[in-house]
């Protein structure tokens, strides 16, 4: 059956050319989670989607369809102008890769949408990148149905103690000390587990183990997807 949306808040994820005129746009919506769309005539110099289709932007979006990719019929913005610039850029950047590598398509996630559009706002408000950062990540995993455990021994059922040592083991949890046996886990401090629940990453032991916890899982998720931001932020970093 054909569809039809009118006035759906979303975002741009991605764009790419198609054919001589026109784009094939990834956007991300409130109700109706990833869908892929086709901008007819969107490249034109006169077209009145030329210069609305931009991510980061939030935008009010309608489109129709019967199959996989759907027709844009109209796009306005739904908000000021606000570009991202420098580093917060590339973190936008890191997201919209992040939400195109891991989340289906035709599958609604409201909450996850408006973390998205909430990080988007700090990132502009040039809150502090990597906290911004691993509290979307935590996001987009409990979204997913991979949901952290932070607060307790997942093996003993005891509550993180701060200054105790812990293996975050994939898809399990923490469990406290170094167990031989597993292979595929994370080291760190019970502190830094408790800061990554209660959203503090003012320390900096916590800022550099919560980035190597995430990056491991998210690359779990990932599978053989490589994720071509993280690599120009390293690349960047080491200039």
């Amino acid at each position: 059956m054909k569809k039809r949306a009118e006035h759906e808040a979303g975002y741009v994820l991605h764009t790419y050319p198609y054919k001589e005129t026109s784009l094939v746009i990834e956007l991300f919506t409130r109700e109706f989670g990833r869908i892929a769309a086709v901008a007819r005539g969107a490249r034109r110099p006169r077209s009145a989607l030329r210069g609305v289709l931009l991510a980061f932007q939030p935008l009010l979006v309608s489109w129709s369809g019967k199959g996989e990719v759907q027709t844009l019929m109209r796009a306005e913005w739904a908000g000021p102008y606000q570009p991202l610039t420098g580093l917060a850029l590339l973190c936008g950047f890191y997201l919209n890769e992040l939400l195109l590598k891991l989340l289906p398509r035709h599958d609604s996630h409201e909450q996850l949408f408006d973390a998205y559009a909430g990080t988007l706002q700090a990132l502009h408000a040039r809150a502090e990148a990597s906290a911004t950062l691993r509290a979307f990540e935590q996001a987009l995993l409990r979204e997913l149905g991979y949901a952290m455990t932070l607060d307790r021994d997942v093996e003993s059922g005891q509550p993180i103690a701060a200054e105790q040592c812990y293996t975050y083991v994939v898809e399990r949890g923490p469990v406290s000390g170094a167990p031989e046996r597993e292979t595929n886990g994370v080291e760190l401090l019970g502190q830094t587990l408790l800061d990554m629940q209660s959203g503090d990453y003012s320390r900096a032991l916590t800022q550099q183990q919560s980035k190597t916890l995430m990056r491991v899982l998210i690359n779990h998720y990932l599978g053989t997807q490589v994720l071509h931001t993280r690599q120009l932020l390293r690349d960047l970093q080491a200039l």
